[in-house]
This record gives structure tokens, C-alpha cells and sequence, in this order.
């Protein structure tokens, strides 16, 4: 609730502001917008060159992780073991 009465009131007061120093605020949005403009086209030429020599000198991608290569007798070995884990379970739950 103390937030609220402090919103309202500090819209009030801030539209009081605007009203009584319009020309000020003029004055400044004047003088700030160019600079604003000049510092964000100078942030996204700066962005847009490192992603643009990002693109060249990019290093391939190697996966962090690759799990090794299992024969065949090993992958049925396992299946084996699953398949009678499997069974167990069930005649443990009877």
C-alpha cells in the first residue's frame, strides 16, 4: 500500500515537473538524443564486428563428450544381464 501512495505521488509530482519546466525538459531530450544515438550505433558496429570475426576465425566444434565405442559381443552381453535383471525383478515382485 506504501508503494502505492508513493507511486501516485511521485507521478503527480512528476508531471508538475513537466509542466512547469517543459521547455528544460525540451532542451535536454534535445542535447541527450544524439548522444544516446551516438553510443548505441557505436555499441552495435563494435557487436557486429566481433560477431562478424567470430564467424571467421570460429574454431570447430569438437562434442565435450563421446562415449566409447562398444563392441557387439559386449552391447548383447549387456542385454543378456538386463533381460535377466528384468526377470528377477519380476519373480521378486510375485
Amino acid at each position: 500500500m506504501t508503494a502505492l501512495v508513493g507511486g501516485l505521488v511521485a507521478v503527480a509530482l512528476g508531471l508538475i515537473g513537466l509542466g512547469m519546466w517543459w521547455k528544460h525538459f525540451l532542451g535536454l531530450l534535445a542535447g541527450g538524443l544524439p548522444l544516446i544515438l551516438l553510443l548505441g550505433g557505436a555499441l552495435a558496429v563494435y557487436l557486429g564486428f566481433e560477431e562478424t570475426k567470430d564467424k571467421f576465425f570460429k574454431k570447430p566444434e569438437t562434442p565435450a563428450y563421446e562415449p566409447p565405442k562398444m563392441a557387439e559381443a559386449e552391447v548383447e552381453k549387456y542385454k543378456s544381464e538386463v533381460e535377466r535383471l528384468k526377470s528377477e525383478i519380476e519373480e521378486l515382485k510375485k
